[in-house]
């Protein structure tokens, strides 16, 4: 069996991302159940239970975790917690692409739709918190500092992006404008 960072795997979830966000807009996401995205992927539901606990997740959960937490440790450790995690984000959406800053703004715009869903991002938000505390915590910094960190740029992040109203405006850009906030 594959695991789900394999190539394939990815190209499962990848199927199962854009069939659903299909799906989603054009039927509306209450409407849409769980069936017909693993049919219109071409896999069995089994197989989307095993790439998304939920059918929330499918837009609220990301892999980019451990990528944040990594690019937060790389940063200089005598910054300020805030800063540290400031620019290790900043650090992050350098690498995101084109086609993934496409898919997050279907996401985000999907979410922003339905109130519903603002608090199964809350629950996403709390781990990516959590991955970046620990990050600064093994570091060194208090646990209450690094969790004020973290919470205080994820906060900002999600407030531009629920509140982003320029479908032209990257990702990259409504986050980046979030965090300049942030720098004062």
């Amino acid at each position: 069996m594959a695991t789900l960072t394999s190539p394939r795997a990815l190209r499962t979830r990848a199927r199962i991302l854009d069939a659903a966000l299909d799906l989603f807009e054009t039927r509306g996401y209450d409407a849409t159940t769980v069936a017909q995205v693993a049919a219109a992927a071409g896999i069995t539901q089994m197989t989307f239970f095993r790439h998304f606990p939920t059918k929330d997740a499918v837009l609220v959960s990301d892999p980019y975790d451990p990528l944040i937490a990594d690019a937060v440790g790389t940063q200089a450790r005598d910054l300020a917690p805030l800063e540290r995690v400031r620019r290790g984000m900043l650090a992050a959406l350098a690498d995101v692409t084109p086609t993934e800053d496409t898919t997050a703004h279907r996401r985000v715009a999907l979410v922003a739709a339905n109130p519903r869903l603002r608090a199964a991002v809350v629950t996403a938000t709390a781990a990516t918190e959590r991955a970046i505390a620990d990050r600064l915590v093994a570091d060194g910094v208090a646990r209450f500092d690094a969790t004020v960190a973290a919470a205080a740029c994820l906060g900002a992040c999600t407030a531009a992006l629920l509140a982003r109203t320029d479908a032209a405006t990257s990702l990259a850009d409504t986050v980046t404008r979030a965090l300049e906030v942030l720098r004062g």
